[in-house]
């Protein structure tokens, strides 16, 4: 029947890039589009490319705007999920319904000074895996930190980091997204440009 040779699908539509059938009662018509018809290809979202991300060091000098503005040296360990800071004197207390810690940090290793003492809202408490692999419960606080001019809020469990090379871990968590690590290079982020205290024989 005409209809039926009709409806059949041209052979030479296979050399079309797109064949539409469009029904008109009884009658199939097709729509062909050749691959030169570039103009009524539908064009591609192309994602948006990303800024370049600032590269840092595996040891930075990482501002604390909001506790004096003071700075602590910090190991950047892309290994470590969480962030962790030095503090002495840790003591929880709820004032007005609400959870709190305080504490004390010193900053810079093998110094008793400066030594600041801080009260802030207690956001958890986690369990976390030291660096002997001992389980340990860390009251988690918020603290704002800057780094390459840049100023963001971070999760830091508090610990006693005495013993160890650095104030404060900065782990993958604090840090994604926002930089590139540079495992063999350090201070990338240049240094305190005010002059450290003197050691003493207290080191707490």
């Amino acid at each position: 029947p005409r209809n039926e040779a009709i409806r059949a699908r041209p052979a030479r539509a296979r050399s079309y890039d797109r064949v539409y059938p469009v029904e008109a009662g009884d009658v199939t018509f097709y729509i062909l589009i050749p691959s030169s018809a570039q103009g009524l290809a539908v064009p591609r979202s192309k994602r948006p490319e990303s800024p370049e991300k600032p590269t840092i060091g595996w040891r930075e000098w990482v501002g604390l705007p909001g506790l004096d503005g003071t700075a602590v040296k910090a190991k950047v360990d892309t290994g470590a999920r969480t962030s962790s800071l030095h503090a002495s004197g840790v003591k929880e207390f709820v004032r007005d319904g609400v959870n709190y810690v305080r504490f004390v940090i010193h900053p810079h290793q093998r110094r008793s000074r400066p030594a600041i003492p801080v009260e802030l809202p207690l956001l958890a408490r986690r369990r976390v895996r030291n660096s002997g692999g001992q389980s340990e419960v860390r009251p988690v606080v918020i603290i704002t930190i800057e780094l390459m001019g840049q100023q963001w809020p971070i999760e830091l469990t508090l610990s006693r980091r005495s013993g160890m090379g650095f104030r404060m871990l900065l782990g993958r968590q604090a840090i994604r997204h926002r930089f590139l690590v540079d495992a063999g290079r350090s201070f990338l982020a240049g240094r305190p440009s005010v002059d450290l205290p003197s050691p003493t024989d207290s080191k707490p």
